[in-house]
């Protein structure tokens, strides 16, 4: 079914959502929650956009590691457990695009629509 290829997809969403979440920006929140409901547009393009978020999410991971990094080492606490977890997340999250280079999502997405 092609909704598990999507799972992975709209996990890395919920994971930013929570994200900005904690930063208290909500309009963030509301995007990263609504932006999974783009796959009821059945255009190619739609994977594509999807996919070039992914990477900005995963940017954004790595910002806000290197953010809370300098913040861990400002206090003097250890900060290499929350760089392994957070590289760990970016990488999740840009390479969740991949699933959507399945051969039975790009079937349902058709790029001359």
């Amino acid at each position: 079914m092609i909704v598990f290829r999507l799972l992975p997809v709209i996990f890395s969403f919920l994971l930013m959502a929570a994200h900005f979440s904690r930063a208290n920006q909500t309009v963030l929140v509301v995007i990263s929650i609504l932006i999974p409901s783009l796959f009821l547009v059945k255009r190619r393009i739609v994977l594509r956009a999807i996919q070039v978020l992914l990477i900005a999410a995963g940017a954004e991971w790595i910002r806000s590691m290197l953010v809370y990094i300098d913040v861990r080492k400002a206090a003097g606490d250890d900060w290499t457990r929350l760089a392994v977890i957070m590289t760990a997340v970016a990488f999740y999250t840009a390479a969740s695009g991949l699933f959507l280079q399945a051969r039975k999502v790009l079937d349902k997405y058709p790029a001359n629509n």
